[in-house]
Parts: C-alpha cells; sequence; structure tokens
C-alpha cells in the first residue's frame, strides 16, 4: 500500500522538480530541448521599440548687422543726439524760432508776427570764447556809470536767468571781474522765501539779478520787482547740464521763459529801452 502512494506521488510531480527522478538523473547536465526553448531568440515585435526623441531647432544667433540694424530703430533721446553733434553758440534767430513754435498753437498769424523782435534789441551773441566777465564787458563797456546812476530801488539793471540755484551760484562767482562793487541778489527759490527777497529789494539799491525765470516770474506778480529800469536781459543760452540739456531745451523752463518775456519784456524790448543777450 505505502509503495503504491510513493509511485502515485511522483508521477504527479511536474518534470524536473526538487527531489524528482529526472532532476536527480540529470544533475548537472541541463535538457537539450530546455536549453534550446530557454536561449530562443526573441521575435521582433516582441522587443521595446525605441520612441523617436523629440527635435528641437535652434535659431541662428543674431549677426553683428541684425543688432547694428536693430539699434538704428530704437528712439534716439536728446542727450544721444547732443553727444554727438558739436555745440553751436546761440543766436537770436534761435530765440525767435522757439517763440513761434511755442505760440504756434494759440495764436493767430498777426497775433506770431507781433511777437517778432528788432534786431536792434539784440546784443552780440557769445561765440563761446567769452567768460561771463569778459561777455559782460563786451556788450556793456559803460556798466560803472550805469551802476553809479542807478538808485531806484525794487529794481535790476541787470537780470541774468539761468535754469536753477546751483548755475546762479557758479555765474555770480564767475561774474567778479565784472561786477565790481555791484549789489547783486539772488533771485532762486531754493532755500530763499519770496518775501524775503522782496524786503531786500524794498530795502536797498540793487544792481545786479542772477536766478531762474519762475521766481522773477513770482516777484514781478508781487509787486517786489519793476522792470521798467531794466536795460539788459541775458539768457544763460548755452550752458548744458549732465544731461547735456540747454535750459531752453527743458519744456518747465522754457514755459515759465516765455511767460516771464510777456509780462513787459516783450514791450520793452520794442520800445528799445531793453536789449537782450544770449550767453
Amino acid at each position: 500500500m505505502a509503495d503504491d502512494l510513493g509511485d502515485e506521488w511522483w508521477e504527479n510531480q511536474p518534470a524536473g522538480a526538487a527531489g524528482s527522478p529526472e532532476a536527480s538523473d540529470g544533475e548537472g547536465e541541463g535538457d537539450p530541448e530546455m536549453t534550446q526553448q530557454e536561449t530562443a531568440p526573441v521575435p521582433a515585435l516582441l522587443r521595446k521599440t525605441k520612441q523617436p526623441k523629440e527635435c528641437f531647432l535652434i535659431q541662428p544667433k543674431e549677426t553683428k548687422e541684425g543688432a547694428t540694424k536693430t539699434r538704428r530703430r530704437r528712439k534716439k533721446k536728446i542727450t544721444d543726439v547732443l553727444a554727438k553733434s558739436e555745440p553751436k553758440p546761440g543766436t537770436p534767430e534761435d530765440l525767435q524760432k522757439l517763440m513761434k513754435d511755442y505760440y504756434s498753437t494759440n495764436r493767430s498769424v498777426i497775433e506770431l508776427e507781433e511777437l517778432n523782435l528788432p534786431d536792434s534789441c539784440f546784443l552780440k551773441a557769445n561765440d563761446s570764447t567769452h567768460s561771463l566777465s569778459s561777455y559782460l564787458k563786451e556788450i556793456c563797456p559803460k556798466w560803472v556809470k550805469l551802476r553809479k546812476n542807478h538808485n531806484e530801488k525794487k529794481s535790476v539793471l541787470m537780470l541774468i536767468i539761468c535754469s536753477s540755484a546751483v548755475r546762479a551760484l557758479e555765474l555770480i562767482r564767475s561774474m567778479t571781474a565784472f561786477r565790481g562793487d555791484s549789489k547783486v541778489i539772488k533771485l532762486f527759490a531754493k532755500h530763499i522765501k519770496v518775501q524775503e527777497q522782496v524786503k531786500l529789494l524794498e530795502k536797498r539799491v540793487v544792481h545786479l539779478g542772477v536766478g531762474t525765470p519762475g521766481r522773477i516770474k513770482e516777484l514781478i506778480k508781487q509787486g517786489g520787482l519793476n522792470l521798467n529800469p531794466l536795460k539788459f536781459l541775458v539768457f544763460d543760452w548755452n550752458w548744458r547740464d549732465q544731461k547735456l540739456r540747454r535750459m531752453m531745451d527743458i519744456p518747465e523752463i522754457r514755459k515759465e521763459v516765455f511767460e516771464l518775456l510777456e509780462m513787459g519784456v516783450l514791450s520793452l524790448c520794442k520800445s528799445e529801452s531793453l536789449k537782450l543777450g544770449l550767453f
């Protein structure tokens, strides 16, 4: 009975199982058919196919010629233009042209013609070779006599208009050789109140005033400065700031200058009692 059960158990075991006769008889040697089946090549369809890689097109680098064209299309600034051009001294025609451009939008043709100033009201323009003192001596050789005869308060004989308080201080220091004993007043807004300047003009006789158009305009409005005794009005025309701008290149300054001209300056020029200079 035990032998029959043993035989039946061996017949039910799979071929090559541990402890089976086939496994013990063939120990150390492989079945040729099994070896051939295990080493058979895998069909091509069953192989794992490689996925196609993505291709990226690299744009060619911009050539120097293309970069140059891009730079040429960039909008030019006033500093770029002025940096490459030689500065030219201002002329009376420059002032006349700026006046026409400024008033052309709100004035008729007849009114624009009335703004034209005669050539006789302009002094010799600076040719960029003069210092301020030498230029003032040239346009006003009789300054000493004029200042001695001037005794009216709340007025000046000469006004020098510039773009800023810092520039006004530079001009005052550079005109020492010309002014001599003349009384000079600073006419700008920085650190100085309007009422203080009004009191100074009321207390003493002043010969020279150096300042900005905005503050001079305000003094005229408040009655602290009378333009009738004024003989010379000089614009700091050719000087340029760090951005290479002249005073008339700055929109705010240009607007204040033309508003100042309309506050009696143009009428004095036409009557030939006032002369204009471009330094």
